[in-house]
C-alpha cells in the first residue's frame, strides 16, 4: 500500500508548485505536464486540426460505411464505444466538483484543456488504426497503445514476444477497468438508493445479471452500446437544451461569469486563480482521457478505409464528451440559483438543481442518467480490454472470459461497498497508462501526422 500511494502521489500530486500573486499557488501534477503541453505540441504540429477540420468531422459522423470487412465495426461505431466511456459520471459529478472547487471559470479551462486534448485523441487513434491486427476471436480488428508501442520497440530492439512498456501498460489498463467497474457499482447504487431507496444489494444483484448477459456473449457489446449511447447522450442534451432555453435570460450573466472567473483579478488577488484553471484542466483531461490510451483500444476496431478518418473522428468523440456532455452539467448547476444548491455537493448538488429545473422529475432523470452513463461505461470499459488481455495472452477464450469475470465480482462489490484502496488502484492504474502511452507518442507522431496530410491531399483531389 505504501508503494501504491507513492506512485499515486508521484502522478497526481504537486509535482511543481508555482507561485502566483494573491499569495495563491499553481500546482501542477505529472499528469498534467505531460499532457497539456503534449495537447499544445500535437495542435500545432496538426495545424490546429480541431478547429480546422472541424466541419469535415461533422460530416464524417453521418458518413457511410466504407470499410471493407463486414466482420468489422464502423468507424461510428467505434467512436460510439469510446464515447460510452468518456461520458460517465465524471460527466455529472465531475464537472460539479470542479465547478465547487474552482469556480464558474474553471468551465472555461475545461474548454481549452477539449481543444488541445482533441489532437492528442487524434495522434493515438491514428496509430491504433496503423498498428491494429486482425481478431481471430471476435473478429474483425483489435489493436491500441499496447500493439504500437510494441511495434516501436520492436524497430529499436529486434523482434520479440513482448516488449516491456507495452506489457505495463497492458496491465495498468487492466487494472484501471477493474477499479473503474467498483467506482461504477458504488455510484450506481449510492445513487439508485437516494432516488429510488433500492438497496444496494438488489441493484448489485440486477446491474451484474444483465451486465454479465451482454459482456459474456461474443458481439453483445457494440450492438447494446449502439442503442444506449445515443439515447443516454441525446436525452440528457435535450433536457440541458430545455433548461437552457427556459433559463435563457440568465445565459448572459451565466458566460460573464465564466469569462469573468477563468481570467478574473478578484481570483488571483483572493490567491484562487489556481484552483479555478487546475480544475478545470484536471477535469477536462481526466473527462475525456485524451492521452490515456484508452480509447485507441476502441479505435483500433474500427474497420475504416483510412487511418486518419478514425483519429479526425476521436478527435470529435473529445469534443462530444467536454464541450457538449461537461458543459451540460455546468449549464444545469450555473442556471440554479445559490440558495438551491447552497451548502451541497457531488451528487447531492446536481440533483437539488435538477430539482430546482424540473421538479421531482429532475431527480429521477439524474438518477436514470447516472445508471445509463455507469452502465455505458463498464460495458465499454470491457471492450478496451479484449485486446490488452490478448496482447498479454494470446487468443484464447479461457483468459478474456477469467477477466470478465473479475470485473463483474468488482462491478459487485462496488455496489455492495465503496473501498478507497481499489478506487486508488484504478487511479495509479489510468496514471501509469497515460505515461507509458506518451512514451510511444512523440517519437510515432510523424506516422499519425504523414497520414493526415496523405488523407487531406485525397481530399483535395475529391473536390
Amino acid at each position: 500500500m505504501k508503494l501504491l500511494y507513492a506512485i499515486y502521489d508521484l502522478i497526481w500530486g504537486d509535482l511543481i508548485t508555482i507561485p502566483l500573486p494573491g499569495g495563491g499557488t499553481l500546482g501542477l501534477s505529472l499528469l498534467v505536464l505531460l499532457l497539456v503541453p503534449a495537447g499544445v505540441y500535437f495542435t500545432v504540429r496538426t495545424r490546429f486540426l480541431p478547429i480546422r477540420l472541424f466541419p469535415h468531422m461533422l460530416r464524417l459522423t453521418v458518413e457511410k460505411r466504407t470499410g471493407g470487412h463486414s466482420d468489422g465495426i464502423s468507424g461510428i461505431q467505434a467512436l460510439v464505444v469510446s464515447t460510452a466511456t468518456r461520458v460517465g459520471m465524471g460527466n455529472l459529478v465531475g464537472v460539479v466538483a470542479a465547478i465547487s472547487a474552482g469556480g464558474a471559470g474553471a468551465v472555461f479551462w475545461m474548454w481549452v484543456t477539449a481543444l488541445v486534448g482533441s489532437s492528442t485523441a487524434f495522434i493515438e487513434a491514428t496509430l491504433a488504426q496503423l498498428y491494429k491486427e486482425k481478431d481471430p476471436l471476435y473478429g474483425g480488428w483489435r489493436g491500441g497503445p499496447a500493439y504500437f508501442i510494441h511495434a516501436l520497440m520492436t524497430r529499436k530492439r529486434g523482434k520479440q514476444r513482448w516488449s516491456v512498456i507495452a506489457v505495463l501498460f497492458a496491465v495498468s489498463g487492466l487494472i484501471c477497468w477493474c477499479g473503474i467497474s467498483q467506482v461504477i457499482g458504488n455510484s450506481v447504487s449510492s445513487s439508485l438508493n437516494n432516488a429510488f431507496h433500492i438497496p444496494p444489494l438488489y441493484t448489485a444483484i440486477a446491474l451484474v445479471a444483465v451486465s454479465a448477459v451482454i459482456v459474456l456473449r461474443k458481439n453483445a457489446t457494440v450492438k447494446v452500446l449502439d442503442i444506449v449511447v445515443p439515447i443516454m447522450a441525446g436525452c440528457y442534451f435535450f433536457v440541458t437544451l430545455f433548461i437552457i432555453v427556459k433559463n435563457a435570460a440568465l445565459l448572459p450573466s451565466v458566460f460573464q461569469r465564466i469569462f469573468a472567473e477563468a481570467f478574473g483579478l478578484r481570483q488571483v488577488v483572493a490567491g484562487g486563480f489556481g484552483a479555478v484553471i487546475m480544475n478545470g484542466v484536471k477535469r477536462g483531461l481526466f473527462s475525456n482521457e485524451a492521452g490515456s490510451g484508452s480509447a485507441p483500444c476502441a479505435a483500433a476496431a474500427a474497420d475504416i478505409d483510412h487511418p486518419a478518418k478514425e483519429g479526425l473522428l476521436q478527435s470529435f468523440g473529445v469534443f462530444l464528451d467536454t464541450i457538449v456532455i461537461c458543459s451540460c452539467s455546468a449549464m444545469i448547476m450555473l442556471l440554479a440559483p445559490d440558495q438551491a444548491v447552497a451548502g451541497l455537493e457531488g451528487m447531492d448538488l446536481l440533483q437539488a438543481a435538477m430539482e430546482y429545473h424540473l421538479g421531482t422529475f429532475g431527480v429521477v432523470f439524474i438518477a436514470v442518467t447516472l445508471l445509463l452513463f455507469s452502465f455505458s461505461t463498464f460495458i465499454g470499459v470491457l471492450f478496451y480490454a479484449r485486446s490488452n488481455v490478448a496482447y498479454l495472452f494470446g487468443d484464447n477464450w479461457i483468459s478474456q472470459t477469467l477477466y470478465k469475470l473479475l470485473a463483474l465480482v468488482m462491478l459487485f462489490v462496488g455496489c455492495l461497498a465503496a473501498y478507497t484502496f481499489v478506487w486508488d488502484l484504478g487511479d495509479v492504474g489510468i496514471g501509469l497508462m497515460t505515461i507509458f502511452n506518451m512514451i510511444a507518442l512523440f517519437p510515432m507522431a510523424k506516422e499519425a501526422l504523414a497520414s493526415l496530410w496523405e488523407y487531406e491531399k485525397i481530399l483535395k483531389q475529391k473536390n
